[in-house]
């Protein structure tokens, strides 16, 4: 099957939606991550989607999605994680254990010249990467990381 393409000028990622179990423990794992709300819009039969944004973003990248009719969450083998870019990982770490979070160990998947992880998982269970990008590196992949 071949591609059909789109102008780059007329595409882009605008956020990441995903449906939580209970929104009050959602939003309160995410603000303590270090979001922010944005706004909730409530639809019906009790549904109610909130974008959260960090500090300094112009617009929202995260959806909460809460469908109480739909029941429990519960995670399918296709969705992998959520990547959340932090400055400085271990200080990062350490303010999301004093507010109650369970941070994974610091990791280095790219070797010691490469971003710097963290493992950690939302009251639903979606996993949350957090990168330290090495110095200088653009925010996000770029062609330099696979040449």
């Amino acid at each position: 099957m071949e591609a059909v393409r789109v102008s780059v000028a007329t595409v882009r990622t605008l956020h990441t939606a995903c449906r939580v179990t209970d929104l009050d423990v959602s939003l309160a794992f995410y603000l303590a991550l270090g979001y922010e709300v944005l706004g909730r819009v409530h639809l019906d039969e009790g549904e109610t989607l909130a974008a959260l944004k960090f500090p300094g973003e112009e617009v929202g990248t995260l959806e909460l999605v809460h469908r109480p009719a739909d029941g429990d969450v519960e995670l399918g083998t296709g969705f992998s994680h959520l990547v959340v870019e932090v400055e400085d990982l271990a200080g990062t770490c350490r303010a999301l254990v004093a507010v109650g979070l369970s941070p994974g160990p610091e990791l280095q998947p790219g070797g010691p010249h490469g971003p710097r992880t963290s493992w950690l998982a939302d009251p639903d269970g979606y996993r949350i990467e957090l990168v330290q990008w090495p110095p200088g590196h653009a925010h996000g992949f770029t062609d330099a990381d696979f040449a």
